[in-house]
């Protein structure tokens, strides 16, 4: 086997998966090829998925004639193959196609005639699907066959390629002239449609404070495709201050599943609370002062616009057409001690009973961040914040479990130094609405996190043995260190085990890492996620894929 390369994480490459060693019957060539886990996306041309590095051990730059045989499953939605030679650079780009084929078949022939130098020689397949693909299409790509000058270089690995999942790229950089598009949000409203929520960045890919509101995406058709963007939380230029210093963030969206009703609450920055803990006088266009809501004393006890960052809330009841002025809820969920409250990104819930959950977030009297709950026991109308679940915790995410208590999954900051067997989200249960709140069995150990938004979502499906099960999926970077591997993970027993045989990788590349995962119908999840391929990655996945492993 071939040591496995490892690839510059500034392009988000890394090394998956599958690589092997091959060497021709003349010595003087080896190859060595490496495949790639990175979702397929509709649009979206030279998705690698596969390089080729042709060794050659001779000194002049003679000519090759190459002939690599590709196989490829469900070729008929895939609209072309290309391949690019980046010579000694290991690292992808498109600056040098030797091949490109329209409409390619199950099998294929890539021939190419090029002068190799001594060395190093990379090669990069890249795939580019039709418009018309399905979002639940796998692909299955391997070489089948690789020939030099006429010599075979068969490999001599049994693993299996990996299996290639169709996607849409919701947002990319530069869409609606926007520089980034982060934190997701995604819901299933109660007539079936999909409703999408994101930071929209304009001038960087900074956080708070900015010229940040909160964009939303409606389908109606499982997401095959996307109604324009709307925004829908906005302050503009209030109190005649910039919009870069009117910014609004990390959403979070709640339907009622009993009336229909939905609910996107943000967190609103007016202007800059500098590091001493006061507001700046005199911003203007001009003005490049900038602090955080987490940094420092950059939100301060108090309710005042001038000394905390403000909790906004904003109503649809039209199935996510129309939405409402905002409520600023501040007064009614923050403690005047705290530093901050506000919500945690993702999806909230609709209890058994009717209550309305979120996730929630915040500073104490001290500055040091918790986690909680919000909840509305009146159909949105007044809501209250719970006691705290977790200490030098922030982003969570919230599910009911079979005997009504909740289980909060929280990003636990301890996790930039735990890098052993005590790395892993903080999870705690409480059985009485976040009066109060026990730390759960698998809390710091069974799911393992690099520090970063998670998502949780509880889900019913109908098995083999068409029996209803209660299950839990989870998504994050799977990694202790990068926000790499983004998977989904399967638990059948309330969050206490997720075994490994039902984890799902969807992209081993480096992204922002945040995602929120819905149920689309009974048999079939949806999730957004910012990926190594598109800021926001849109993935549907059939849940039989899964959970029915036996």
């Amino acid at each position: 086997m071939a040591a496995i390369f490892t690839l510059s994480s500034k392009l988000f490459l890394l090394c998956a998966l599958v690589t092997f060693n091959c060497e021709a019957q003349e010595s003087n060539i080896q190859a060595e090829y490496t495949m790639f886990n990175y979702p397929l996306l509709i649009g979206v041309s030279d998705i690698p998925v596969m390089r080729i590095n042709l060794e050659t051990k001779t000194e002049n730059n003679q000519k090759r004639d190459i002939q690599i045989i590709l196989n490829s499953t469900n070729a008929n939605n895939i609209n072309s193959v290309a391949v690019y030679y980046t010579q000694k650079d290991s690292l992808f780009n498109t600056e040098n196609k030797v091949f490109t084929q329209l409409l390619p078949k199950e099998e294929n022939e890539i021939n190419m005639m090029l002068s190799l130098p001594s060395g190093d020689n990379y090669f990069w397949v890249t795939y580019e699907l039709k418009n018309d693909t399905e979002l639940l299409t796998k692909f299955e790509i391997s070489a089948k066959n690789l020939i030099v000058d006429g010599n075979s270089i068969s490999s001599d690995s049994k693993s299996e390629s990996p299996v290639l999942r169709a996607g849409l790229a919701l947002k990319q950089m530069g869409d609606n002239g926007v520089n980034t598009f982060r934190i997701p949000g995604l819901t299933t409203t109660k007539s079936g449609n999909l409703l999408a929520i994101y930071d929209v960045r304009y001038d960087s890919r900074r956080d708070l404070q900015g010229d940040i509101d909160i964009g939303l995406s409606r389908s109606t058709d499982g997401g095959k495709s996307w109604e324009p963007m709307q925004i829908i939380l906005d302050k503009e230029k209030f109190n005649n201050l910039p919009e870069k210093f009117n910014g609004v963030s990390d959403a979070n969206i709640l339907v009622d599943t009993n009336t229909g009703d939905i609910y996107v609450a943000g967190l609103w920055m007016h202007g800059v609370i500098n590091s001493d803990g006061v507001w700046v006088d005199g911003l203007d266009e001009n003005s490049e002062e900038w602090n955080h809501q987490w940094r420092n004393k950059g939100s301060q006890p108090g309710f005042e616009l001038k000394q905390t960052s403000q909790f906004l809330l904003t109503k649809s009841t039209d199935d996510g057409k129309t939405w409402s002025e905002p409520r600023n809820l501040t007064t009614m969920l923050k403690k005047e001690e705290w530093w901050l409250s506000a919500p945690a990104p993702g999806h909230g819930i609709t209890l058994k009973d009717g209550t309305l959950v979120f996730p929630t977030q915040g500073r104490d009297k001290n500055g040091d961040s918790f986690s909680n709950i919000t909840y509305s026991k009146d159909n949105g109308e007044t809501w209250e914040s719970s006691n705290i679940a977790g200490n030098n915790t922030t982003e969570s995410m919230v599910v009911e479990l079979p005997d009504g208590s909740l289980m909060l999954n929280m990003r636990d900051n301890l996790n930039r130094q735990r890098k052993g067997e005590d790395n892993g989200r903080y999870v705690a249960v409480s059985k009485d609405l976040g009066k109060t709140w026990t730390e759960h069995p698998s809390s710091n150990s069974a799911l393992i996190e690099p520090v970063c938004m998670a998502s949780l979502h509880k889900h019913t499906y109908r098995g083999l043995n068409q029996e209803n099960k209660e299950i839990l999926f989870f998504s994050n970077p799977n990694s202790k260190d990068e926000r790499i591997k983004h998977t989904i993970k399967v638990s059948f027993d309330n969050g206490l085990s997720w075994p490994e045989e039902y984890w799902m990788e969807l992209d081993e590349g480096k992204g922002s890492g945040y995602s929120c995962i819905t149920s689309l119908d009974a048999s079939t999840l949806a999730i957004l996620y910012e990926g190594s391929q598109a800021q926001m990655t849109f993935q549907l996945i059939d849940i039989s894929h899964l959970v029915d492993k036996k």
